[in-house]
């Protein structure tokens, strides 16, 4: 029994890394989720990772988003209402690779206001070397502990 929860903490921590690299994108940064802005600009040389968030913000009834296919961006074709996220505060974790298109379903704002954008999304980011001496502490540490789990967990079994 203890042999198995301790392979569940190694697996967990040989994880953790991952799931903590993740960046959160706010789109558009502190101009947000608005017509008139330029989406293609703000997402140039960014590159977005499996695990990654988009966080769309804006005024709760004058915007909204729908999650749409490449043809529905292209022609801001609008979904049914029902499939629109509309809290102001959207938060769409990035679970897959390939294009990924939104869209704004508000009057004209995708069509002649530009509300729209289009990312490709590739897998999950491997571990950064350290840009810093705080993040190279960190970093080694965690080592350690991984380490210490892996020999605990070898002489468990």
């Amino acid at each position: 029994m203890a042999s198995n929860q301790l392979v569940i903490l190694a697996i967990a921590a040989f994880l953790l890394p991952t799931i903590a690299m993740a960046t959160d994108y706010v789109v558009g940064d502190d101009s947000g989720w608005t017509t008139n802005f330029d989406y293609k600009g703000w997402a140039k040389g960014k590159v977005f990772h499996v695990g990654d968030k988009l966080v769309f913000k804006y005024p709760v009834g004058k915007h909204n988003v729908f999650k749409v296919n490449q043809t529905a961006f292209t022609d801001c074709i609008i979904p049914p209402a029902n499939e629109a996220l509309t809290t102001g505060n959207d938060e769409i974790v990035l679970a897959g690779t390939g294009g990924k298109w939104y869209i704004c379903g508000f009057a004209t704002h995708c069509a002649t206001g530009g509300q729209k954008l289009a990312i490709s999304v590739v897998e999950s980011a491997p571990e950064p070397a350290p840009s810093s001496a705080v993040r190279g502490i960190i970093f080694a540490g965690y080592e350690v502990l991984v380490a210490a789990i892996i020999a605990v967990v070898a002489v468990a079994v």
